[in-house]
């Protein structure tokens, strides 16, 4: 019986790759890449394959660090929104509403052109630990992606917080857990898996802006992208492969976090 199941899954399994749609779409994925490798030229890619790992690299530790560090911010955020007295919400707010409200290319440039011209005007901090890292332009793309991130994250947070079962909480104080305790094993892990599937999402588009750094002369693979567009005069080669990288990144993004949101049990709350 075991093995009969088996047979059927995969008959099952085979049969939805071999509808129409998916056949044309598996045609018209296989003859563009033919395509690309017989027309175009990419005997550019040894002289910049080691820059363009470098630029790989730099894309995805700026979206891991962005990502964790502005989820830190949205949960405090989005708790004070759903929770907290108008002294504290108030401010949340209005956080939120300028971060998701503005550019995010806007905020980089004031945090690097604004924020970042005025450092060197205070000896005190030319002359501190911090003036290395102050005058490099990366410090101020993470920052800028980590507070669009929590803007975001944190409006999303604060539905994920305010629709958790009140039920819950009472039964939980009726229980004598401490505030604490309530937040971290009840009010937190039911707010995160109901915002999962939206930080998904929020990660993708955040993967998307991460090329947004390049404006302010950090070298991430959008960067190696235009450099080499600049010394080669291609145009279609270093793009298309540029938005190969993103949709494989993407892939592997959404993928992950389908198997996280598949071991979470279907009914919560």
């Amino acid at each position: 019986m075991a093995s009969e199941a088996t047979v059927i899954n995969v008959v099952a399994r085979t049969s939805l790759w071999l509808q129409p749609h998916r056949i044309v779409l598996i045609l018209i994925a296989l003859g563009l890449v033919l395509s690309a490798v017989f027309f175009m030229r990419w005997d550019w890619l040894p002289q910049y394959w080691e820059m363009g790992l470098m630029g790989i690299w730099r894309a995805l530790w700026i979206l891991g660090v962005t990502c964790a560090l502005g989820f830190m911010i949205a949960v405090p955020v989005g708790l004070a929104q759903a929770a907290g007295s108008i002294w504290v919400a108030a401010p949340a707010k209005v956080f939120c509403t300028i971060i998701r409200g503005t550019p995010l290319l806007l905020q980089l440039w004031l945090l690097y052109y604004g924020l970042g011209s005025l450092f060197p005007q205070y000896p005190w901090i030319r002359e501190s630990w911090m003036w290395p890292y102050l005058r490099q332009a990366w410090p101020y793309g993470v920052l800028a992606l980590t507070l669009s991130f929590a803007g975001y994250e944190g409006e999303v947070m604060r539905g994920a917080f305010a629709g958790v079962p009140k039920g819950q909480l009472e039964a939980a104080r009726a229980f004598g857990m401490s505030r604490w305790k309530i937040f971290r094993r009840i009010w937190l892990p039911q707010a995160f898996y109901r915002a999962l599937p939206t930080l998904t999402g929020e990660t993708v588009l955040q993967l998307k802006s991460t090329p947004l750094v390049a404006t302010i002369s950090v070298i991430d693979i959008f960067a190696v992208a235009g450099k080499v567009r600049q010394d080669t005069y291609l145009t279609y080669e270093p793009l298309l492969l540029l938005a190969l990288i993103y949709m494989t990144i993407t892939g592997i993004l959404v993928f992950t976090f389908g198997r996280i949101e598949a071991r979470i049990p279907n009914k919560i709350g």
